[in-house]
């Protein structure tokens, strides 16, 4: 069965926990063009910009020996022309992966039904899985084992990193603190199982007390510009 990564979650503690170890281990053995991806290809579905991930996604395939392509919205027929179950299937018959950044986690999991090779979610509005493997990659190069410790989220609390941060504590095993004002919580749906390694606080000075790493992001994400002020 043709596995995805769509939210961390997908993937169970031992798996991601490998994940990480491996990334690691590939980093400090540096470049390898006849690595585990050599002539491999994927796919990167644009249509929320990104410097960082498109570079980081296309700067990997390159050095591990296999090569990105980038696919813009407006370059495609993605969701126009053609339903996103044709994407998936023309892209599985000629790439080996497809990366995916947008703002439609539904149609995330429209495209990973359809789709013969894995589907890696580059963002979505509600989760971020890929840039929780970094910072939990981060984190254990330089502190060690994650597990047991404290982590201090003060930003959007309703917001796809932050969605991901829960999901992380609760597969990696710290707790998480996350600074949300009332009315500015995470959905309670990606609250709701991991409520034993997450607390909301409803200051950052709360949230911040006691903590071993503080990750901070904005008050106002994407598509929420008309409410930077209130926020």
């Amino acid at each position: 069965m043709t596995r995805h990564l769509l939210k961390l979650s997908d993937f169970t503690p031992s798996e991601l926990r490998g994940i990480v170890t491996r990334a690691i281990e590939m980093k400090k053995a540096g470049p390898n063009r006849g690595g585990p991806i050599a002539g491999k290809t994927l796919a990167m579905i644009f249509t929320k910009n990104s410097t960082r991930t498109r570079v980081s996604f296309e700067s990997g395939m390159a050095k591990f020996g296999g090569h990105a392509l980038f696919l813009h919205a407006g370059t495609t027929q993605l969701g126009r022309d053609e339903p996103i179950a044709d994407t998936a299937r023309v892209l599985s018959r000629m790439c080996d992966a497809i990366m995916i950044r947008n703002n439609s986690q539904a149609d995330q999991a429209e495209l990973a039904l359809h789709s013969r090779v894995p589907v890696i979610n580059g963002l979505s509005d509600i989760h971020h899985p890929c840039q929780l493997l970094a910072d939990i990659q981060t984190w254990m190069e330089h502190r060690g084992d994650i597990r047991g410790k404290t982590a201090a989220w003060v930003g959007d609390g309703n917001n796809n990193v932050c969605h991901s941060f829960i999901e992380a504590a609760q597969l990696f095993g710290f707790t998480l603190n996350v600074a949300a004002p009332q009315g500015f919580e995470p959905l309670e749906q990606i609250v709701s199982p991991a409520k034993d390694s997450v607390r909301i606080c409803r200051s950052a000075a709360e949230a911040v007390s006691g903590a071993d790493l503080v990750v901070t992001d904005t008050w106002t994400s994407m598509g929420q510009e008309a409410e930077q002020q209130r926020r």
